[in-house]
């Protein structure tokens, strides 16, 4: 079944300039458009369900982050890439803790698109460099790891030895789709954007099992 792709932007040029792109780096990929966010949900109850979807905070009916948080409420199970003009790191932030799974600004190459594409459809968060330092108020990696469930645990746990998607899905007996929102979860929960960087921050806390000790 070839990718579908829905992108939601009021402005032509836009919506253009990504079904390019996405045209020439995937190819087969099926792009839907819309232009306005009441036409988005009548797409998706269609029998058109996107693999993914590409939003405009700022398109009519979307009212901001209000419209994210009920597009990811009505549909939690597709993943959200915002494309926005508005980059600012308290933006960022914002649509991310509101349930976006990646963050484009306009103002990015239009080939980042496709990276974040890739990125989230592993269930991975994406995001754009943003400057700043660490925040000191920050919680520690064991308190993010307390904030997990026991399923979450087992996934980060896969993923610290190595394990792709599909090996985990087969050893927790779930589907594959339900591994990858739990990559998310854990991302978003942990604080980090890659399975890499989640790796390294379980095995700091040793959630990855102890191995035997050489006789």
């Amino acid at each position: 079944m070839s990718l579908r792709i829905l992108i939601a932007d009021d402005h032509p040029l836009m919506r253009t300039a990504l079904t390019q792109t996405i045209g020439q780096a995937m190819a087969g990929a099926e792009i839907l458009e819309v232009s306005r966010f009441d036409q988005i949900k009548p797409v998706l109850e269609a029998g058109e369900a996107a693999d993914v979807i590409l939003l405009d905070l700022h398109m009519p009916g979307m009212s901001g982050l209000i419209g994210l948080m009920m597009l990811r409420a009505e549909h939690p199970a597709i993943p959200v890439i915002v494309v926005s003009a508005s980059e600012d790191p308290v933006t960022v932030q914002r649509a991310i803790d509101y349930g976006a799974s990646g963050f484009v600004p306009k103002s990015a190459p239009n080939t980042q698109i496709v990276e974040a594409i890739n990125a989230v459809l592993e269930g991975e968060l994406w995001l754009p460099v943003i400057s700043g330092g660490h925040d000191a108020d920050a919680p520690d990696p064991a308190q993010r790891a307390a904030t997990l469930t026991p399923q979450q645990l087992r996934v980060l746990a896969g993923i610290a030895e190595g394990k792709l998607n599909k090996q985990i899905a087969y050893e927790m007996n779930v589907a594959e789709t339900t591994v990858k929102a739990h990559v998310t979860t854990i991302l978003r929960k942990l604080g980090v954007l890659t399975r890499t960087q989640a790796a390294v921050l379980a095995s700091q806390l040793a959630l990855s099992p102890t191995p035997p000790p050489v006789e």
